[in-house]
């Protein structure tokens, strides 16, 4: 197999903690209706609608006029959006770090929306230096597991699929990248991704 040289990085949930629920455990305290606030008013087919390029903003006003009696907690996705953001997973940022010096190109592909995207890097300044670079698909307007934006990627930075691996969290993604031809791995732990690496590297 082709020496790897590249090595591509999902953001969400494998470098940072994103969650809505660190921001809804404070509007909505009570477990059962924030469970049911996230899985039938602001859904995981909202989001990812966002992350696939819908404006975040108009996205908001037009879920709040459709939900009234939770206009506070849809608007507050747009308002109070960082506080989604607990930081950086720091064992895989460390695994990250330690491929940059070891001379590997590091490239990320994450499914952001594009008015989102520029708050994450001011919160988390490593994401706008560590990547030489990084496809957004809020910005593509195309989101993972669409092949295309793998793809994208591939062309825009010359990437050999048979000498980069791919790391993400949800196996559709997964999936999707190995179709192509990359070396994929399910995230689950640090600890489990350097295991994996040591292997795929050696």
């Amino acid at each position: 197999m082709a020496a790897i040289d590249t090595v591509i990085f999902d953001l969400g949930a494998v470098l940072i903690d994103w969650d809505p629920n660190h921001l809804y455990e404070q509007l909505i305290p009570d477990p059962d209706e924030r469970e049911l606030f996230l899985a039938e008013i602001c859904t995981q087919d909202w989001n990812h609608s966002l992350d696939a390029g819908r404006n975040v903003p108009d996205a908001v006003a037009e879920l709040a006029m459709e939900h009234p009696e939770y206009e506070p907690e849809i608007r507050a996705w747009w308002d109070r959006w960082t506080e989604m953001l607990a930081g950086p997973i720091d064992g895989t940022v460390e695994i990250a770090e330690r491929l940059a010096s070891d001379r590997y190109r590091l490239l990320a592909l994450t499914n952001f929306a594009a008015e989102t995207w520029p708050r994450a890097v001011e919160a988390l300044p490593f994401l706008g230096t560590m990547f030489e670079g990084v496809v957004v698909s809020g910005i593509e307007k195309v989101a993972k597991p669409d092949p295309a934006i793998y793809q994208l990627l591939l062309a825009r930075y010359a990437v050999d699929p048979d000498t980069a691996v791919f790391i993400d969290d949800r196996p559709a993604n997964v999936a999707a990248a190995e179709t192509l031809g990359i070396r994929s791995h399910r995230f689950e732990s640090p600890t489990a991704l350097d295991a994996w690496l040591a292997a795929v590297l050696a």
